[in-house]
C-alpha cells in the first residue's frame, strides 16, 4: 500500500523555524515530482512548494519564498520542508503530495498521492 506520511508538526512562536518531513513507503517516489501543499482554517488549500525528481528544479509560492526550502533525499524516499521565519498566517493543516506520473512538477492537478496532513500552528 502507497503511502505518504507527513511529520514534524507543531506549535512554534512567530519567527521560529520547523522541518517537516514527508516519508514515503509502498513505493519509491525517486522518478516522481513532489510537492508541500497547505490549507489553512476556511480557506481552500494552496500550493506551498514542490520539487522534481532530481531535486534540481525548486518552486514555492510567493508567500513562502525566502523563508521555505523544500528538498529531498531520494535514499530514503523523503521530502523535506525546512520553514523558517515562520508567521502567525503561515498556520496550516500541512500536506505532502506526488505525482506518479511525471518527474517534473506540472502542477496540483498532477499530484496523485496525498498525505494525510501535519498541523502547524504558529503563535503571534
Amino acid at each position: 500500500q502507497v503511502q505518504l506520511v507527513e511529520s514534524g508538526g507543531g506549535l512554534v512562536q512567530a519567527g521560529g523555524s520547523l522541518r517537516l518531513s514527508c516519508a514515503a513507503s509502498g513505493r519509491t517516489f525517486s522518478s516522481n515530482a513532489m510537492g508541500w501543499f497547505r490549507q489553512a482554517p476556511g480557506k481552500e488549500r494552496e500550493f506551498v512548494a514542490a520539487i522534481n525528481w532530481s531535486g534540481t528544479k525548486r518552486y514555492y509560492a510567493d508567500s513562502v519564498k525566502g523563508r521555505f526550502t523544500i528538498s529531498r533525499d531520494n535514499a530514503k524516499n523523503t521530502v523535506y520542508l525546512q520553514m523558517n521565519s515562520l508567521k502567525p498566517e503561515d498556520t496550516a493543516v500541512y500536506y505532502c503530495a506526488a505525482d506518479t506520473d511525471y518527474r517534473e512538477y506540472r502542477g496540483v492537478d498532477g499530484m496523485d498521492h496525498w498525505g494525510k496532513g501535519t498541523l502547524v500552528t504558529v503563535s503571534s
